[in-house]
């Protein structure tokens, strides 16, 4: 594998988009018939690979273009917690899993379901408990990854009047930063790498695309 690995998923008309409406794109002029090519898009700030800023459940949190860059690199680990089904996470799994962990990491979770992305499927997911969230708050995660949808229960599998949002609230308030619909790829499970995940500079932003690298 090479020293440099895109952890981002294709940003495109298929990207995942949550309840959100659907991206759309648009080619404006060509070089053939204009002389220059433009494209257009639109999307909602949690669409494809993008980072929760804490604005995103916090009504006087950081937004997107608070943070300083630091906050988005940083040393960190791959923890393999591979399911073939949707199921709840718990901390006793995150700490089973591979990987020495320190604080003040980032720490990427890999489902495998990153390999779904795109199929009808990807929306039925695993997810972390609330005990899970309080046991990366205790390690003063950075960011958190994962290669799902979000680290939250699916809302096809939330009962009804659910609106806990367990982890997404514990990490968030505590300044940990989450990041979405990742591609971990498995060589990497285990290893410490660098990260890197600049996202677009948006201003008041909840949230924005990103693109995601690590370096062995």
């Amino acid at each position: 594998m090479d020293e440099w690995v895109d952890l981002s998923q294709p940003f495109d008309a298929d990207a995942a988009h949550g309840s959100t409406p659907p991206p759309e794109f648009e080619q404006l002029t060509t070089v053939e018939r204009d002389g220059v090519a433009v494209g257009w898009y639109g999307a909602s700030t949690h669409t494809g690979t993008h980072v929760d800023a804490p604005r995103h459940f916090i009504a006087d949190g950081a937004t997107i273009d608070d943070l300083p860059l630091d906050r988005f690199t940083g040393p960190g680990v791959v923890l393999g917690v591979e399911r073939d089904e949707p199921t709840a996470l718990d901390a006793d799994a995150l700490a089973a899993a591979d990987g020495r962990v320190d604080s003040g990491d980032i720490i990427l979770l890999r489902t495998g379901w990153g390999e779904r992305y795109g199929e009808p499927g990807y929306g039925r997911y695993p997810w972390l408990t609330a005990d899970a969230a309080e046991w990366l708050r205790e390690r003063d995660v950075r960011l958190l990854g994962v290669d799902t949808r979000s680290p939250d229960r699916p809302r096809e599998l939330r009962p009804d009047g659910w609106d806990a949002y367990p982890v997404h609230r514990t990490l968030l308030a505590a300044g940990t930063l989450i990041a979405e619909n990742l591609r971990l790829p498995a060589e990497l499970v285990g290893d410490r790498v660098e990260v890197f995940g600049f996202p677009v500079n948006l201003r008041d932003g909840d949230g924005a695309p990103t693109r995601f690298v690590a370096r062995r």
